[in-house]
């Protein structure tokens, strides 16, 4: 097989690789993009997209379920619906097919070479990929890697059978009557919300003393009341052990130090995600860690001249956003362009019932930076658009400077609020001030007004409370 050789080489067609090769292409660059799966990585294939996929078709069937046979407040009654759910994991499949082909398409039309197979490097320069029809050997004037992350396994609940990560929860074959999820963050929440709105039992055990850790208390409250209306068992301070000697249990030692069993016909580990950093050549190159992750520098170049890494395999936050934004900027530095990271905050969004958005800083982490801030909330009961689609849970929480109002963090909870982040990385990333928010007309009737009156109400002076 003929040896290939180009100016840039990504390795990795995630959310990170595909744009920084596409971004690149487009710029001139003579680009071949290493893929072993299909293109759009995890988060498309099994992650992101899908698992948004059936959380939708969950927040639907419970809306029909939780009023059949008896008369809503908005004067639509309907019969006991019916779950198909391999008509629904169908539909999920059709959708990442679909942006499969587009992915694949923007990288063809983009005249990126694309090359299906593992990569494994030589050297810094060389990487040979194992492909259905041989070795491929590419030699590359700079190359980026962007492997990705994989879900932790734990060593006493290894993955097989019953015990399954995020990957398998989003392809079952049905809906297991009795779900067991270990980890109490967000995909864990996610998908444990998703499953008892399809009509699973499902308990959550964190060895944690709350669920949602990385969240303030007062951001995930509703959340919490959702999941006892869902009739979801949470147990925190537990420690899961294993998995019972037939498979059907999942053993934990709860917080009062009693042993117990919970029945589960499947057991969904969600303890985090990894860098994938093993199996493609990390030995042969010798690059600086940090941790378990790639080290880089505000240009995302790794200590090796020529080599870059973007993504999960360079550290948190593990977000797709994150890794697009870092693929673009490489690709321009590569074509020559002046660049570097410099964001100012990066919008994280946890897509539980209610939906939970942070950008920026919390106020606990403005609070340890000095100086007075000042905090102005905005409940969503208050909020007429809110109140329209039933969704008067939450509110949104802006955190500024007390001396010159500068804009430090902005949270949110609530149904749909993962679509005010755009807004809410935007303020953070122009540098906004109270003032700015609150000088902005919003549109009425929206959920958006809540930022508005949120900065209003961190001025003094909201209007609607």
């Amino acid at each position: 097989m003929k040896d290939i050789t180009c100016k840039l080489l990504v390795i990795g067609a995630g959310p990170g690789g595909y744009v920084c090769a596409i971004r690149a292409g487009q710029l001139g660059i003579d680009t071949v993009v290493i893929e072993a799966g299909k293109p759009g990585g995890t988060c498309l294939n099994v992650g992101c997209i899908p698992s948004k996929a059936l959380i939708h078709a969950a927040e639907e069937f419970e809306k029909a379920s939780h009023w059949a046979g008896k008369p809503g407040p908005l004067g639509i009654s309907v019969e006991s619906p019916k779950l198909e759910f391999g008509k629904t994991v169908a539909w999920k499949d059709g959708i990442v097919s679909r942006l499969n082909s587009g992915v694949a398409g923007l990288l063809k039309k983009a005249k990126v070479k694309y090359v299906q197979g593992w990569a494994k490097f030589r050297d810094g320069k060389t990487v040979e990929v194992e492909t259905e029809t041989g070795t491929q050997v590419i030699r590359a004037e700079n190359v980026v890697i962007a492997t990705g992350s994989a879900p932790v396994e734990l060593p006493f609940l290894p993955f097989g059978g019953n015990v399954i990560s995020s990957t398998e929860a989003l392809s079952l074959p049905a809906v297991p009557e009795r779900l067991a999820v270990v980890g109490g963050g967000y995909i864990g929440l996610e998908l444990g919300m998703a499953f008892a709105k399809l009509g699973a039992k499902v308990t959550v055990v964190e060895a944690l003393p709350r669920l949602l850790q990385q969240y303030d208390a007062e951001l995930t409250k509703p959340v919490l009341k959702r999941l006892a209306d869902l009739g979801i068992e949470v147990l925190t301070g537990a420690k899961a052990k294993g998995v019972s000697s037939k498979g059907d249990a999942l053993l934990v030692e709860a917080a009062d130090g009693k042993d117990r069993k919970i029945a589960a016909d499947k057991i969904l580990v969600t303890v985090g995600r990894k860098p994938v950093t093993a199996g493609w050549g990390l030995e042969e190159i010798d690059l600086d860690m940090s941790g378990r992750f790639i080290r880089i520098d505000d240009q995302c170049r790794t200590s090796m001249r020529g080599v870059y890494a973007i993504g999960d395999v360079t550290g948190e936050p593990m977000l797709a956003h994150r890794a697009m934004a870092q693929g673009e900027m490489v690709a321009e530095i590569v074509a020559g362009h002046k660049r570097s990271w410099d964001k100012r905050a990066i919008p994280a969004i946890c897509f539980t019932d209610p939906e939970l958005v942070t950008a920026g800083l919390s106020p606990d982490e403005a609070k340890k930076l000095g100086g007075e801030i000042k905090i102005g909330q905005f409940p969503f009961s208050a909020n007429g658009r809110a109140m329209t689609k039933q969704g008067e849970d939450g509110f949104v929480r802006v955190v500024a400077r007390a001396d010159n109002h500068l804009v430090l963090g902005i949270q949110a909870v609530g149904q749909g609020v993962s679509e005010l982040s755009a807004a809410f990385g935007l303020a953070l990333e122009m540098g906004a001030r109270l003032e700015d928010i609150a000088g902005t007309i919003h549109a009425h009737p929206t959920q958006g007004e809540a930022f508005q009156e949120a900065a209003l109400k961190g001025l003094g002076h909201a209007l609607h409370i």
